[in-house]
């Protein structure tokens, strides 16, 4: 048992797998926050389980949410007060004991134009939004909602419009680099025993008579075809379910509906804020996020049928998000000012609303045939609920008395020892001759373990350099990827383990020779096979950058998809 997910420990995994001697409890499909969740709350359950994802962890939509861990003000106005609740007690578990080197408080200010009647309707939610956090039986981990003057907001947020608003309200929630905590929830379930593996396709299921029994899987670096058994297999593919359940050759128990949803990143002195902020739009909301050096912009939410993988933003969701924001701003943001641009899809229930922003954001969980269970909807912050759901009903068709979920009691990797190695940050920047607040980085990125990542500095005092175009990231981040955190491509490291193809004005382009380099040597790539990685992310970016000149859908995906894939 290791939480080590380098290129040997995944052989290793493949072979125990693949082992037709060996059939798992529980077979986990798809490797996103849900997937990951599921299979940690399996194995600490104490039961044999693999997880599968057939491309890299994170790859989908649990890599490109707003990265905020909330309860979600606006539902309370929907007046779906269980779903902020359970979403209110995960951020505190989230923040206080399962990952707080991951998840971190975030203050937002929401903004009133009507000082009297808006206010007191605003405040009370509030109110009920700072009880429910208290509900879990822990504190809540960040402090309550308070008033703002209009002399107040001046002072703290002077990049508003001076004549837009006449105060607001301050209030916490949290946020998470989406992708690393997938990546965390992958190592952590490595870490107690699962078989956990990367770029492993699902191709088939395997049935006696209506009972699914495993699967038929690909490993795709190797090409090779095998077979994995199991006595319940779990399909958390999120907007994949529906081809998922294909395979199966069953009718659909529900079906999930893809939205798409676009943020734009922008250099944090472009608006001064001590606050993210929070405004209604005429369709939904809009938040302006703190991340870093950066704000994140979104959302937009659209319906999408097209290519899942790769959903693609348009000029026309740009200028949606620059219009809506540069209403509150005192100086406007221009096309000129966005480094960076992504779209995800949030895997929503369908149900009779033609607009998605109205469908539900809850999950369930169905048994479409023995063997065979499926959960889907949700959101990244109760993905711990669903999880157990899913995990539950997959105990229920196992022989013995199967132990409760535990996952409300377990830190992630990285999370012990996290406060003390924070108080011995100054320490450890001087013991490697940098600034303290590199550290803290690399602490907020890793927790406890950052101290792996400095040990490969110690050994190779050349990774403590920056990657061009990319400073917050080390070339000592990348030899980790690879060899702790899965990494297969280029993509996977600038897309996913550090977040360059968003943050960096080039995109990544810059890092990624050097990226790469790292990469060979530590993956044995050939000096073709290191060149054809950097094209095809080159390919991406152009494609990416391409894409977002186009106004429609369709002709923004359509020259999205002329970038090849990493791997083909």
């Amino acid at each position: 048992m290791t939480s080590r997910l380098g290129p040997a420990e995944r052989e290793a995994a493949i072979a125990r797998l693949r082992d037709p001697d060996h059939e798992l409890d529980v077979l986990v499909i798809g490797g996103g926050v849900t997937g990951a969740g599921a299979a940690l709350d399996a194995v600490t359950r104490g039961l044999s389980t693999g997880l599968v994802e057939s491309r890299d962890w994170g790859f989908g939509t649990s890599s490109r949410s707003s990265k905020l861990v909330h309860g979600g003000i606006r539902y309370l106005e929907q007046l779906n007060f269980s779903l902020v609740r359970e979403a209110l007690v995960e951020r505190g578990l989230l923040l206080q004991r399962i990952a707080p080197h991951l998840v971190r408080p975030v203050r937002f200010l929401y903004p009133v134009s009507r000082p009297v009647i808006e206010r007191v309707y605003v405040g009370a939610g509030m109110m009920l939004y700072d009880l429910f956090a208290r509900l879990g039986g822990r504190k809540p981990g960040v402090p309550g909602h308070r008033h703002l003057g209009r002399r107040r907001l001046a002072r703290d947020v002077p990049g508003l419009r001076r004549d837009v608003f006449r105060g607001g309200l301050a209030y916490s929630d949290a946020q998470v680099d989406d992708a690393r905590f997938v990546a965390t929830l992958a190592r952590t379930a490595s870490a107690y025993g699962a078989h956990v593996a990367n770029r492993v396709r699902v191709e088939g299921f395997l049935k006696v008579g209506e009972r699914v029994v495993g699967v038929t899987a690909r490993d795709l670096i190797r090409g090779e075809v095998f077979e994995i058994h199991a006595k319940q297999v779990v399909n958390a593919t999120g907007v994949w379910t529906g081809e998922l359940q294909a395979l199966v050759g069953e009718r659909a128990t529900f079906s999930v509906r893809a939205s798409k949803g676009v943020h734009l990143v922008v250099p944090r002195d472009r608006f001064r804020s001590k606050y993210g902020l929070l405004l209604r739009t005429e369709k939904s909301v809009l938040f302006v996020i703190p991340w870093g050096r950066h704000w994140l912009i979104g959302t937009t939410d659209t319906d999408w049928n097209l290519d899942l993988a790769h959903p693609a933003a348009t000029a026309a969701d740009i200028d949606y998000l620059l219009e809506h924001v540069n209403r509150v701003l005192a100086t406007p943001l221009t096309r000129d000012d966005v480094e960076g641009v992504y779209a995800g899809l949030r895997p929503l229930l369908a149900g009779e609303s033609d607009e998605t922003s109205k469908l539900s954001r809850e999950h369930l969980v169905a048994q479409p045939v023995p063997g065979l269970v499926m959960v889907a909807g949700g959101k990244l912050t109760t993905y711990r609920v669903m999880a157990k759901d899913a995990i539950d009903a997959a105990a229920d068709s196992l022989d013995g008395r199967i132990p409760r979920s535990i996952t409300d009691d377990v830190p992630l990797v990285g999370a012990e020892g996290v406060r003390a190695a924070w108080n011995r940050r100054a320490r450890v920047a001087r013991a490697f001759g940098v600034h303290p607040t590199r550290i803290e980085h690399l602490l907020r990125r890793y927790g406890s373990l950052a101290a792996e990542v400095l040990d490969l500095i110690r050994e190779r005092p050349e990774l403590a350099e920056p990657l061009p175009g990319a400073d917050d990231y080390l070339g000592a981040e990348v030899v980790y990827a690879v060899s702790h955190e899965g990494a297969l491509h280029l993509d996977d490291v600038l897309a996913r383990r550090t977040r360059v193809s968003i943050e960096a004005w080039d995109r990544g382009v810059s890092a990624a020779p050097v990226a790469a380099a790292l990469m060979a040597a530590e993956l044995g790539w050939s000096k073709a096979r290191t060149r054809d990685e950097v094209e095809k992310y080159l390919a991406r970016v152009e494609a990416e950058r391409a894409s977002q000149r186009e106004f429609t859908d369709e002709a923004a995906d359509r020259v999205r998809l002329e970038a090849p894939e990493p791997g083909a």
